[in-house]
């Protein structure tokens, strides 16, 4: 038994049953949220700087407060199964994961039928819109399944995502948008390079030419001066 004083920390903590080959399953599912939170956006901070996956990133988090504030108000307890996972120490309604799971489906969506993003083909934006709601189902279910949740309690967190990402994606594009001009500007975005793509129409086709444009003027003018470096 462990200590009554002791809490570990719970950000990949994760059980199923043992020999349960769609628990183990399940349970990598469930772990897509840290998945793209620490190795989606952050990734995307390092590579690319874009304002619109940035305010995505704050949604996100916003959502995730909201989350925790219902869940301290409500202070509703999670399924007698919790006591062999230990999380009784913590409420379940909303489902926090199922939560952050279909507010990103939403929010992912609505970028792509704008057409911002990398998918820009019909075919490249039915396989995101597939592979965005299958893991927020997906993720849904195995909190379920795993016992972490009762299914009012992610259909309560999935309801809350769907309208907490909708309303962030039209605050960001109706209203913060007029202001990312002056973000790149600012002493901030030109320190960190932050840039807003949104009015590429094909942001893949629009790099991939200029850097083959860049290219070709280095490879002319060490042409013309052999000494250039």
């Amino acid at each position: 038994m462990p200590h009554p004083s002791l809490k570990a920390v719970t950000l990949t903590h994760v059980r199923y049953h043992r020999g349960d080959q769609l628990g183990h399953f399940l349970a990598w599912i469930s772990l897509v949220p840290v998945f793209i939170s620490f190795g989606g956006f952050v990734a995307h901070f390092i590579f690319r700087r874009e304002l619109q996956a940035m305010f995505f990133a704050v949604g996100l988090l916003i959502s995730q407060f909201v989350n925790e504030v219902v869940k301290t108000t409500v202070q509703q307890a999670r399924p007698v199964t919790c006591e062999l996972l230990e999380m009784c120490d913590s409420h379940g309604w909303p489902s926090s994961h199922s939560q952050y799971m279909f507010f990103f489906a939403t929010y992912f969506t609505l970028l792509m039928l704008k057409g911002i993003g990398l998918a820009q083909t019909i075919r490249n934006k039915g396989f995101a819109f597939s592979l965005a709601w299958s893991m927020a189902v997906l993720t849904m279910y195995s909190r379920v399944y795993l016992g972490y949740h009762t299914v009012a309690q992610v259909f309560a967190g999935a309801s809350l995502g769907l309208v907490l990402g909708g309303t962030w994606f039209w605050v960001v594009n109706s209203l913060i948008f007029f202001y990312f001009p002056a973000i790149e500007e600012s002493r901030f975005g030109r320190m960190f390079y932050v840039k807003d793509t949104s009015h590429i129409s094909n942001v893949l086709q629009f790099e991939y030419d200029n850097a083959r444009a860049a290219r070709k003027n280095m490879a002319a003018r060490k042409v013309m001066d052999p000494k250039s470096t």
